[in-house]
């Protein structure tokens, strides 16, 4: 992604809104004794707990006090725990008691609407059509069936986005409330190639290839050649994946991918060297095999998702395989079975990971997949949500969580398998990011954005000044002599309407308020002034602002229209 030229060249550190025209350009602060101010961050990680018997029926009813977690394998205490059913909070996180009942409709023989559900359980669901990995006529086919369960299985209050990927990631519909907008969508992306149908035609080639080899080395050279492309082309695939999950990490609430494609091999070109050893008895070729093993990058998604609170539905599009190669005259029936057996247990075990790994389901050898998707309709509107607050925060560990139902060996449970500890920086960048891409807000501290079109500088830029007003009764300050102080970090980025991206500015702002003046001060608000040079045109900008002693953050976007008055 291309970079514009945006650089932080000014902090203007101001009194309150009303006297900030006559502030003047300040140096830099001096750096902060860090013994001065003692700040303790604590956070809350949620975990979402789906519990079925044998047979695959949602247990309900159950109550905090039948559930156990253990992280890195020590009982932690749950501290928040709250029930959905239907769609509905039945139980409100940290309460024993049933939710409230719905109001009383407004209008009479209307049914009441359902309560909001609250924004840290709201789902936010990325279809993912994967057509590189895809070809079109089993795409097709699970699209008809995937249009069905956006109009009919999702609520109302749930946000959708479409993408799909095709050597690029592409945002087909960006994020809507209208599920069925979505699956209108999907019409179009019908008429779409497919790039899996090169690959098949490939694998084809390379095994005819194979049979016509006349030694194990020219053989195995041929498998080489046809791996290294695919390693490659899977490398791209699993960059995408990784991007769009690191790309959710700041927005808040549930986070679901609905991944479709026909496979991703665990290790590029295996079967082809399973068909090496059977031609050539004499040659052990199938630990070569594993310099195209993607199994490490397969897992660092997974940790990448758990992290961000992402969890993975895969559906395998090719249904129920059958022989792709092969004929009697050239291999036994046996043989051709095993190869295709192997190629199709290859493509399936990452898809297998991703939705195990962070508590999803996968539809594999399926050529029907609607009662599946009823299945992940009920993932996605009835669940246990259980919260704790570990003893640690930001240390950057990767953490594993395991949640049982005591003493019910019989249930089946799943959730997330783990998490890294984020710094906080990275939460905010993370935010920051979330509410540029995304456009979305979270404003607890009540901050204020406003823009100037800016003033012609060097080289076709503009100096445009990005305002930021605090209101000081909404962050800590603490006490000191001769003076409060309150002490915060800004995070600013841009983005242009070609696409075009900044690097996020962190800059920390100390604000040092007179002991007789900290009580009027809690009236006011404190504008911060960051100067940006930009290219002339519209572009979005989003501010995110922690409070470095409470640990409390706002993320908030604006537009502006550099250089138009």
């Amino acid at each position: 992604m291309k970079n514009i030229t945006s650089l932080l060249l000014l902090a203007l550190l101001g009194l309150p809104v009303e006297a900030a025209d006559k502030t003047k350009a300040s140096e830099p602060p001096a750096p902060e004794p860090t013994d001065l101010i003692e700040t303790m961050t604590v956070s809350v990680v949620n975990v979402e707990t789906y519990v079925t018997d044998k047979k695959g029926n949602r247990i309900k009813g159950l109550k905090r006090e039948d559930f156990e977690i253990l992280e890195n394998g020590r009982p932690v205490t749950i501290t928040n725990f709250s029930v959905m059913e239907g769609g509905k909070l039945i139980r409100p996180p940290g309460s024993e008691e049933e939710a409230p009942p719905e109001s009383a409709p407004t209008v009479p023989g209307q049914p009441p609407p359902p309560p909001p559900v609250p924004e840290d359980q709201r789902l936010h669901l990325v279809v993912y059509i994967d057509n590189y990995n895809i070809q079109p006529f089993n795409r097709n086919r699970v699209l008809r069936e995937l249009r069905d369960f956006l109009r009919n299985r999702l609520d109302e209050q749930d946000r959708v986005m479409l993408v799909t990927y095709d050597r690029e990631l592409h945002v087909q519909r960006g994020w809507t409330t209208d599920p069925r907008a979505v699956a209108a969508q999907l019409i179009e992306l019908e008429t779409m190639t497919g790039a899996a149908v090169h690959r098949e035609s490939d694998r084809r080639d390379a095994l005819e290839r194979i049979e016509e080899a006349e030694s194990a080395e020219s053989a195995l050279s041929i498998v080489r050649t046809y791996a290294g492309s695919i390693y490659n082309d899977l490398n791209f695939s699993i960059d995408a994946l990784r991007d769009l999950v690191n790309g959710l990490a700041g927005m808040p609430g549930r986070k679901a991918v609905l991944y479709v494609s026909e496979g991703l091999p665990q290790i590029a070109g295996q079967d082809l060297y399973y068909a090496v050893q059977e031609k050539f008895r004499e040659q052990t070729s199938i630990t070569t095999s594993f310099e195209f093993d993607t199994s490490r990058r397969f897992q660092e998604l997974t940790n990448a998702a758990n992290t961000n609170r992402v969890t993975f539905y895969t559906i395998d599009a090719g249904g129920l395989r059958t022989y792709g190669y092969g004929d009697a005259s050239k291999q036994t029936a046996g043989q051709i079975g095993f190869l295709e057996q192997a190629y199709s247990t290859n493509l399936q075990a990452p898809l297998l990971q991703m939705a195990e790994a962070t508590g999803g389901k996968a539809i594999i050898n399926a050529n029907r997949v609607t009662k599946d998707l009823d299945k992940i309709a009920e993932d996605f509107d009835t669940y246990y949500s259980l919260g704790y607050t570990p003893g640690h925060f930001g240390d950057g560990r990767y953490y594993k969580i395991e949640v049982k139902v005591k003493g019910r060996k019989d249930l089946l449970v799943r959730h997330r398998e783990g998490y890294r500890d984020k710094p906080a920086v990275q939460r905010m960048n993370d935010g920051t990011m979330a509410a540029l891409m995304h456009r979305f807000e979270s404003n607890p501290l009540g901050l204020r954005l406003d823009f100037d079109p800016g003033q012609p500088s060097k080289d076709n830029l503009f100096l445009v000044p990005v305002k930021v007003s605090i209101p000081l009764s909404r962050v800590v300050m603490v006490p000191g002599d001769p003076s409060h102080r309150i002490r915060l970090k800004v995070y600013v980025v841009a983005l242009d309407n070609e696409g075009g991206m900044s690097e996020i500015q962190e800059v920390p702002v100390l604000i040092d308020i007179p002991e007789a003046e900290a009580e009027r001060a809690k009236t006011q608000w404190y504008l911060y002034t960051v100067q940006l040079l930009m290219r002339q045109g519209p572009h979005r900008v989003a501010v995110g602002l922690r409070d470095e002693v409470s640990g409390e953050s706002s993320f908030i976007t604006g537009q502006v229209a550099v250089g138009r008055r």
